[in-house]
């Protein structure tokens, strides 16, 4: 991975996704992105309002304010650092942020964005998460909004299915993984066994030929619950990360894989990968 984009979204969660971020920019010696959108204030054709001068005016300060606020953020994390650290601010353009986020996604190999939180984050970031997993064509890593390590990377929950997103995941994986890093390949249903599942098998396989360290182990699950478990065993297992495919490519496994998918983005309590 050379290049990874911080979405920093908000100053409340800027030192949660940078403290997950530096290490990772560390070491892969990658050129590091610290992207913030400035909101827009738009008024819509057809209709009658005026807005008057002054109010532009503070709605810009308040937006450069947050803004500058963010950069400091950015510039303290980033100080003296090996690798190269790039701040870019960018105007939205439309009613939602997420726009400008996945045009920077196309270039990067990793993009790393807080867990959302309709608290804090401005109207027009809503399911700005989502979007920018369904439609950057980039592993999207969420980062909930108190984390201070450890760096990711050296043991990773990776949850498994019979679905091209889950083997683009499990890819994507190695790139983020640490060189020995211990993977447990865990699959969440109600027929197999560890013993008899074959294509968990032979990526533990072909994930050793990366010097990874990969098992396989089964749990009982549906649907929604499978969110659940795979938090609870990556608790147990003290892992580091958690990996899944996110949503789905056809209508039947956009209802599986989409339900676990907003599980884990409303429910992660550590960083988790995406991807789509």
């Amino acid at each position: 991975m050379k290049t990874l984009l911080c979405c920093l979204m908000n100053h409340e969660t800027a030192d949660a996704v940078l403290n997950c971020a530096v290490p990772l920019a560390d070491r892969h010696g990658a050129h590091l992105i610290g992207l913030h959108t400035i909101e827009a204030l738009l008024v819509y054709p057809g209709i009658a309002m005026h807005v008057p001068d002054a109010t532009f005016a503070a709605f810009n300060a308040s937006q450069n304010e947050e803004a500058e606020a963010i950069e400091a953020v950015f510039r303290r994390h980033t100080e003296g650092a090996a690798f190269t650290a790039e701040w870019r601010c960018l105007r939205a353009e439309s009613t939602t942020a997420a726009d400008r986020m996945i045009e920077s996604a196309h270039a990067a190999d990793l993009v790393i964005m807080p867990k959302e939180d309709r608290a804090i984050d401005r109207g027009d970031q809503v399911h700005a998460q989502t979007r920018v997993i369904r439609e950057s064509g980039r592993p999207v890593l969420i980062v909930p909004p108190d984390f201070d390590g450890p760096p990711v990377g050296r043991s990773i929950v990776l949850g498994w299915s019979d679905t091209r997103e889950a083997a683009r995941a499990a890819h994507d994986m190695v790139a983020l993984s640490d060189p020995g890093a211990e993977v447990c390949i865990l699959r969440v249903d109600g027929n197999r066994d560890a013993l008899h599942d074959h294509d968990a098998i032979d990526l533990a396989t072909a994930l050793a030929r990366h010097g990874l360290k990969a098992e396989t182990a089964h749990r009982h699950g549906h649907g929604a619950d499978i969110a659940r478990i795979l938090m609870e065993h990556a608790r147990e297992h003290g892992a580091d990360l958690v990996v899944t495919g996110a949503y789905g490519h056809s209508r039947t496994y956009d209802f599986v894989i989409g339900a676990v998918t907003h599980g884990l983005l409303r429910e992660a309590e550590m960083p988790v990968m995406f991807s789509a």
